[in-house]
């Protein structure tokens, strides 16, 4: 059989036609894939295989997997243009053996990453690429750019380019909690217990109830509650893990992976026991290398010696997709596709990963399962302020002299945030305003820093919490360059599929560039995107820019 293209009929299959098969590549692409299945939904895999291995994807072994796979060239291909991480070669021309991405999201042109770019561009050889990079989950450590896979924090040029002379593009794994010490402080004794059925399952239900832990990847629906939702829908169940964190401004599931990942695996194994999920797929962004290392590494820690009955857990890599953290296109791109929202309803509870009941959920919220199981609901419950329940890892960047994951009550403002966690603000700055939920929450001003910081609390305000990502600004910046800076972020990041969201951000990016805004004109553009996006990209994109027409209208005159 030639060709790469499978033309079918009433009568079955017929001649394959289109571009030749190239053997030399058919044979390299069979040698990277091995014996792995040629399923559809391994598709984004087999194309990190070929651009790890390459550095790129060429035509001929895109037609190449199509033919190993036995789809069209064009649904590979239509994959692989996609996702941002994979080089596709066009008119022939492979790109440089080395990248450096350099993140040019709010955090990190505060910190002076837009002057490293350029630095960078004009201090490296022909040999290396520089390229602006969106958000890479590393705000506290801005500037960041990355060497092939090497973060290298508070960048300079000089950094960066020794890293290229020594030849260190591969990502460092810093110690961290391992299976055996885990075990030892007596992990997986909660997820044994309950597996063995020592446990009721309808106890940890009213457990994860009353302790009002809610969806931490920026939704906030109640835990306990949706396990009731998809228990009660028809087996076989599915579950999706969340670890996507595009979110500029957020980084705090890499924080607590990079130090304790076996607490968030117990707390997936609680959870699929409870909702009795038949296979578990954890989704992590391509931008976590050594997150990716760790958890190979303590997954097949877990497997070789189990402390209980493990259901299959499949760990997939993203590719570089902001909007593959939206539930629906997260599941999309697990699929093997590329990563646009579904339609809703159906909700993933009822119709979801491969058209099964899916429990999907944030790294975060799992990773406190086990301690609201063991230390009760009330130990949870009652760590709030201003009538909040429950503790929130705020990921806090910008302006402020300790940037990190901030353990704190949930229902904390802001202010008290910098003052009793941040240590203050930095010298020389004053604070001036504050973005409580990422690109995505909306931007407020410094005299609305007594808001209590949750879920619900900002909604009156035009903004919302998110995921927690807190990027605080001084007077020595503007709220409307942090908000064409995050309009540019979703222009780039929005997937295309529908019209409100595509055209709408590109325009705003244009309008918000003028130094008199057209603020009818922006207001018209936010409500066609606010109300007829299909996905919470286009939907929240609005955020920036009502914030400051209605809070710094002195910036846009």
């Amino acid at each position: 059989m030639e060709g790469g293209t499978v033309k079918r009929g009433k009568g079955g299959p017929g001649k394959l036609k289109g571009r030749p098969v190239d053997p030399v590549a058919l044979g390299e692409v069979q040698a990277l894939l091995g014996d792995a299945p040629r399923r559809r939904d391994l598709m984004v895999e087999h194309l990190h295989k070929i651009q790890d291995r390459y550095g790129h994807l060429s035509a001929a072994h895109l037609v190449a997997l199509a033919r190993e796979m036995r789809l069209a060239p064009t649904e590979v291909y239509e994959v692989a243009t996609f996702y941002h991480h994979f080089d596709v070669v066009k008119d022939g021309l492979a790109p440089p053996a080395l990248t450096v991405r350099v993140c040019d999201s709010l955090s990190c042109e505060l910190a002076g990453g837009r002057e490293l770019i350029e630095a960078l561009r004009q201090g490296l050889g022909t040999g290396v690429r520089v390229i602006p990079a969106p958000c890479v989950g590393r705000c506290e450590q801005a500037p960041v750019a990355v060497v092939g896979r090497h973060p290298v924090a508070h960048a300079t040029p000089a950094a960066v380019m020794s890293l290229i002379g020594a030849n260190n593009t591969e990502c460092p794994v810093e110690p961290y909690v391992a299976y055996e010490e885990y075990r030892a402080q007596g992990g997986y004794k909660l997820a044994a217990e309950c597996l063995s059925g020592r446990r009721d399952v309808e106890e940890i239900l009213k457990v994860m109830e009353i302790s009002g832990l809610r969806g931490l990847g920026g939704a906030g629906f109640p835990a306990g509650r949706k396990w009731r939702i998809v228990r009660a829908e028809a087996a076989p169940r599915l579950m999706a893990v969340n670890i996507d964190e595009g979110e500029p401004g957020t980084f705090k599931d890499r924080y607590y992976l990079e130090r304790d990942p076996h607490r968030f695996i117990e707390g997936v194994l609680i959870a699929a026991w409870a909702v009795q999920i038949s296979e578990i797929y954890i989704y992590l962004r391509d931008e976590y290398a050594g997150c990716r290392a760790i958890l190979e590494r303590e997954l097949t820690a877990l497997t070789l010696n189990r402390p209980c009955a493990l259901p299959p857990i499949y760990l997939r890599r993203g590719a570089g997709a902001y909007i593959c953290g939206e539930e629906s296109a997260m599941i999309e791109s697990i699929e093997g596709k590329r990563g646009m929202p579904r339609l809703r309803p159906p909700y993933v509870a009822q119709v979801g990963l491969f058209g099964r009941p899916t429990l999907e959920h944030n790294m975060e919220t799992l990773f406190w399962v086990r301690d609201i199981i063991e230390k009760g609901a009330e130990w949870f419950a009652s760590q709030g302020r201003n009538g909040r329940k429950g503790l929130r890892s705020f990921s806090v960047s910008g302006r402020v002299n300790k940037p990190g994951v901030h353990l704190a009550p949930a229902g904390i403002t802001v202010k008290e945030l910098i003052d009793e966690y941040c240590g203050g603000m930095q010298a020389g700055h004053q604070f001036y305003a504050y973005l409580p939920g990422g690109a995505s929450g909306g931007i407020l001003p410094a005299n609305l820093g007594d808001v209590p910081l949750d879920f619900d609390t900002l909604h009156p305000y035009g903004c919302f919490i998110g995921s927690a990502a807190v990027i605080i600004l001084s007077d020595k910046d503007k709220a409307a360059m942090a908000a064409r800076n995050v309009m540019k972020f979703f222009a780039e990041e929005s997937c295309g599929q529908c019209t409100p969201c595509r055209v709408g951000t590109a325009k705003a990016v244009g309008l918000m560039a003028e130094r008199k805004w057209n603020q009818p004109l922006l207001e018209e553009l936010s409500v066609a995107m606010a109300d007829a996006s299909i996905c919470g990209l286009g939907q929240a994109a609005p955020n920036p820019i009502r914030c400051v027409m209605k809070y710094f209208p002195d910036e846009i005159k």
